[in-house]
């Protein structure tokens, strides 16, 4: 298998900074904002974009993680599922919330991550902020803010290392088996 670094550090650093411009231009503000990273990757970029909105608007916004894995549909009955607990600061009735993760792909895990949110209340709206988006769609979700487009065939990988976990920032395709 054989990879190739397509976003070094910088270029990601760039990239969050614009989703978050971007979701203070959006909500005209950031008053009743919650962040919910969805677990492993997502949480770390929903974090680093509250740091940034914190730098730019002074607020601190509330951020969530959420565990998504008693909601997917691909898992197999047999399986016995890890389960890591969700974590959700604040009363979701009401709020503006922004779904983070790292690499939007079919749309599955963002279809989960919407079930597993709406047994935390009921939000005003739910927005999806993805640090990659590569396509291959099999369910009708778009995001509202996009770090970087990066066009897949279905025999790559979009593999994203952060800091926070593999001990530096890029991104990486990874060439592999048809899938």
């Amino acid at each position: 298998m054989t990879s190739k670094e397509v976003i070094d550090a910088v270029t990601m650093k760039r990239a969050l900074t614009r989703i978050t411009y971007e979701i203070i231009e959006r909500n005209q503000g950031i008053e009743d904002l919650v962040i919910i990273g969805i677990k492993t990757r997502g949480i770390y970029i929903a974090q680093r974009i509250a740091q940034r909105l914190k730098q730019l608007e002074s607020v601190d916004i509330p951020v969530g993680e959420l565990d998504i894995t008693l909601y997917r549909d691909d898992k197999k009955e047999m399986e016995e599922p890890e389960i890591n607990a969700s974590s959700i600061p604040v009363d979701l009735e009401g709020k503006e919330v922004i779904l983070v993760d790292d690499v939007l792909y079919t749309g599955r895990t963002i279809r989960a991550a919407l079930d597993a949110l709406m047994d935390y209340g009921r939000p005003q709206r739910i927005s999806l902020a993805v640090l990659v988006d590569r396509g291959h769609r099999e369910l009708p979700i778009r995001p509202d803010f996009i770090g970087k487009n990066i066009p897949t065939s279905l025999s790559e990988e979009i593999v994203v290392e952060m800091e926070e976990v593999d001990g530096k920032d890029r991104i990486l395709i990874r060439n592999g088996e048809n899938r």
